[in-house]
């Protein structure tokens, strides 16, 4: 169910926003909807170079290390993505921009999805989010822990990418 929802709204996204343009431009003209159109981008822009996108980097630097992000840098990349959705022309994607930039909606966006986070360092195991319970035997688990040992492949002479072939 929620593998279809997703490109079911990335398809009808643009329709809304060509109906968003419409009923807008209806209610307050051409020129005034394109101002509009214009106030958000300059507006997404100055946010996305206020934030930077550092941001991305500090998040992405620290899931490499085994941290989890954490709610100190919510904030920051919460922004970003509010900025990324104010550049695209549109109504709609603005007023999520906009639901974002409310600190009580942006913690209850954390709160749902910080708990699908996993965080794995081959050094120390798991460091945040949910530990699998690989004791009850469930096949559900879409968790693979292999040792060295566990994962070893015998080179097939008769591959040609075996590197046997190339002096013959």
């Amino acid at each position: 169910m929620r593998s279809s929802i997703l490109p079911a709204f990335i398809l009808l996204l643009p329709l809304g926003e060509i109906a968003g343009f419409v009923v807008v431009g209806r209610a307050l003209g051409l020129a005034l909807t394109l101002a509009l159109v214009m106030a958000s981008f300059v507006f997404g822009v100055i946010l996305l170079r206020r934030q930077g996108i550092g941001i991305l980097r500090r998040m992405s630097s620290e899931g490499r290390n085994g941290v989890m992000p954490g709610s100190d840098l919510l904030k920051p990349a919460m922004n970003v993505i509010a900025a990324l959705l104010l550049i695209i022309p549109g109504f709609l994607t603005d007023i999520i921009a906009i639901l974002i930039l409310i600190p009580p909606v942006r913690d209850l966006v954390w709160r749902s999805i910080a708990k699908r986070f996993v965080v794995v360092n081959a050094e120390r195991g798991f460091s945040a989010g949910p530990k699998p319970d690989f004791r009850d035997g469930s096949r559900n688990s879409k968790v693979v822990d292999l040792d060295e040992e566990d994962y070893h492949r015998e080179p097939d002479r008769n591959s040609p990418w075996s590197g046997k072939h190339l002096g013959d």
